[in-house]
């Protein structure tokens, strides 16, 4: 799979997610990198700013694999 092919996918999948689901997947992130958030943080973010996260982490943690 091409590095867009798999940021196609992933940000398709990552756009159905409601804001518990997003939350749940920041907080058990399994990477190279933890993510460190406070649930009081997460709470205060727009839905859309959760899946920028969560995007931006599997996209990073994608290219140095």
């Amino acid at each position: 799979m091409t590095a867009r092919e798999y940021f196609e996918q992933t940000a398709t999948s990552i756009a159905v997610l409601n804001r518990n689901e997003l939350k749940s997947r920041i907080k058990n992130f399994k990477g190279r990198f933890k993510l460190d958030f406070s649930e009081g943080y997460l709470n205060k973010l727009s839905v859309e700013r959760l899946r920028h996260i969560l995007l931006a982490a599997l996209v990073n943690a994608r290219s140095h694999n």
